[in-house]
């Protein structure tokens, strides 16, 4: 069985491209920092494996859309191992998560609160019951569920 799930923080904003042909799909490209658990040696500096990730298709569209540098996100897929050869013309691995599904880790009020990237981002206001408050005059269009 191939599966993993990881819970981490972005490292940057997803890269995405889209594939040619007659139906381009979207491809996002991002890394995650995932903080290492356990024993930690005083000596290691360290802490958070940066993990490789790759989303096709809608998911690659969500992660264009919504997925934003600092953001805590939960992953799962599979693991992908790969190889190319570089211009120097040696053999490069590569080790990829194939994304299956993704979504945040972290509430709308903790990712605005850390990551004020976006100044719509404000509108949602936190009503101390962990939900948030849509204020009048917002449609169904502008958020990322229906």
């Amino acid at each position: 069985m191939n599966k993993v799930i990881l819970m981490g923080r972005l490292t940057r904003d997803p890269a995405v491209r889209y594939s040619q042909g007659d139906k381009a799909i979207a491809i996002a490209r991002y890394s995650i920092a995932v903080d290492r658990r356990g024993r930690r040696s005083q000596d290691s500096e360290q802490t958070a494996d940066f993990i490789n990730c790759v989303a096709f298709d809608k998911a690659g569209e969500f992660a264009e859309k919504y997925f934003r540098q600092g953001m805590r996100v939960l992953v799962s897929g599979r693991i992908q191992t790969g190889s190319y050869t570089n211009r120097d013309g040696i053999k490069v691995y590569t080790t990829d998560i194939v994304v299956e599904d993704q979504e945040f880790a972290d509430s709308k009020g903790a990712a605005a609160a850390g990551n004020n990237q976006e100044s719509n981002k404000s509108q949602y206001i936190d009503a101390g019951d962990g939900f948030m408050n849509i204020p009048d005059g917002v449609e169904d269009e502008g958020l990322p569920f229906n």
